[in-house]
């Protein structure tokens, strides 16, 4: 029988409690730094050309914009004996595992194309109420420290991961290299490890952290004053039908177009995105024309045309941070093999010490995130949480445009100092100043949503970056790189301009 409490206010939690609630992101970020960092390698190993990268990796921005609103929604709704959001900690951990395990065995590109969708889908059940799990835990003073909390361990679980197959070889003596179209074992072993991580450390979270019930939860956010309202929905229904079709119209002209003047199938994405989001806003209006408003769809789309002031400041942020970010993970390989290891023969000793080392130059950002964890609050302190991160992410654009500068591929870590205070930035900040701009209720929705902003701009990377390398850029990937830089820059200043208050 449910029981209404007294509103109170939600209890401080000690050093170990954040510390158990959090380290499940260990695993979940070990596991995606051995895909960022070898997940290319991979592709070109089984024989993916360079121009072709992009749109192999578009998997997981789809799964992304997929299953986070959606898994947020559920969350939000979800409550049995096994908590609110452990339940899909539990469900992601044990995917993703299977997925580490499968995915360097993979006998052919598609098949590899296809478990990094899985993958991804796993990745994301798993990490996206991870970030709603601060806000049900922690007391609005302490969710910085949470997410911060949560940087530091991604920077230590990617250092190690990143720089894996690297120690396999120069510490244990393992084969680095493979017949054409074999993984190395080094890589296979590493994805082994990286499994047995990921699903240990999530059950830790899950084991040693004890929800609160759905009446403590509502009891805390009265005393809290949130402001769980609905907005007037009465006018909805014109937006989604103009919205609807004007989208609609966008997507068959740009298919039109594609088709008759022959351009890169990549952008048939861009075309079926459009299409996407013009039918779900006309779903919408159908569901509010017949008062089923109650369900994911409908509340989905409602919330997205719906969003605080604040989460559409920080979504422009977040599209041009995270569209730098997937030009880093999918080019620094190529660009590094190619520009300093002078090779793209991947069956070559260069091409994998090339590979190697941006293994190690992926864990050198990661631990200057780690360690920029422990700044980043006394920054934001001193300084304010937009002039903190518009300085983090122009450090990052510095690291960025530097690669190129940089001759010897063994300087190549400073360039990661800047790139990791960016990361560790990007993975805390934009959260902490969209926290208290969130009704409580819709916590895991309104991350799901946020995350469109993360997932729409790598799905943007993956459609025009493979165009823009062998158009503009001749086939030179480290120009990718420093087209990241340039959009890191213009982050930067839209920061500024973010109502944190």
């Amino acid at each position: 029988m449910n029981q209404t409490l007294q509103p109170r206010p939600r209890p401080e939690l000690n050093f170990w409690q954040i510390w158990n609630m959090c380290f499940g992101f260990i695993g979940i970020q070990f596991g995606f730094a051995l895909q960022t960092a070898n997940v290319s390698r991979i592709f070109q190993t089984l024989g993916a050309e360079i121009d072709a990268i992009p749109i192999l990796w578009i998997a997981g921005p789809i799964t992304g914009l997929l299953v986070q609103p959606i898994i947020g929604y559920m969350s939000d709704r979800t409550w049995n004996r096994f908590g609110r959001r452990r339940p899909y900690f539990t469900i992601g951990a044990v995917a993703a595992t299977a997925c580490l395990f499968i995915m360097p065995h993979s006998p052919a590109l598609w098949m590899a194309a296809g478990m990094l969708w899985i993958m991804d889908a796993s990745f994301n059940i798993a990490m996206e109420p991870f970030r709603a799990f601060v806000g049900d835990m922690l007391p609005p003073k302490q969710r910085t420290q949470g997410f911060a909390t949560q940087s530091f361990f991604i920077g230590v679980a990617s250092v190690v991961a990143s720089a894996l197959p690297w120690m396999l070889t120069n510490w244990l003596g393992m084969e680095n290299t493979a017949p054409e179209g074999e993984i190395p074992s080094t890589v296979v072993y590493a994805f082994y490890f990286g499994g047995a991580v990921l699903v240990t450390t999530v059950m830790w979270t899950v084991f040693r952290t004890k929800e609160y019930t759905p009446e403590e939860i509502a009891a805390f956010n009265q005393y809290e004053q949130h402001n769980d309202s609905q907005a007037d929905t009465s006018d909805d229904h014109k937006n989604y039908v103009a919205g609807g079709i004007g989208f609609a119209a966008v997507a068959i002209a740009s298919t039109i177009a594609i088709h008759y003047f022959e351009l890169r199938e990549e952008l048939y994405i861009l075309a079926g995105l459009a299409a996407m989001f013009g039918g779900l806003q006309l779903i919408a209006h159908i569901l509010q024309s017949k008062g089923r408003i109650h369900n994911a769809i409908y509340q989905i789309t409602h919330d997205l045309f719906n969003m605080p002031r604040t989460m559409v400041q920080l979504a422009i942020v977040q599209f041009f941070s995270w569209f730098a970010l997937f030009a880093l993970w999918i080019y620094t390989t190529p660009a590094v093999t190619a520009f300093h290891y002078g090779t793209s023969d991947t069956t070559s000793a260069m091409y994998n010490k090339g590979a190697d080392w941006v293994g190690i130059m992926f864990a050198a950002y990661n631990a200057f995130a780690a360690l920029a964890a422990f700044f980043i609050p006394i920054m934001a302190r001193r300084w304010g949480q937009k002039t903190t991160h518009c300085i983090n992410l122009m450090l990052g654009a510095a690291g960025y445009i530097s690669m190129m500068l940089i001759k010897d591929p063994s300087w190549l870590w400073v360039s990661m100092i800047g790139i990791g205070f960016a990361w560790a930035s990007i993975l805390s900040l934009p959260y902490a100043m969209l926290s208290g701009a969130l009704p409580s209720s819709k916590l895991g929705l309104y991350i799901g949503i946020f995350n469109f902003f993360i997932v729409i701009p790598q799905i943007l990377a993956a459609s025009v970056l493979g165009i823009a390398v062998s158009g503009l850029f001749d086939g030179q990937a480290i120009y990718a790189l420093v087209l990241g830089g340039v959009f890191l820059i213009i982050a930067a200043l839209a920061t500024l301009k973010v109502n944190d208050q």
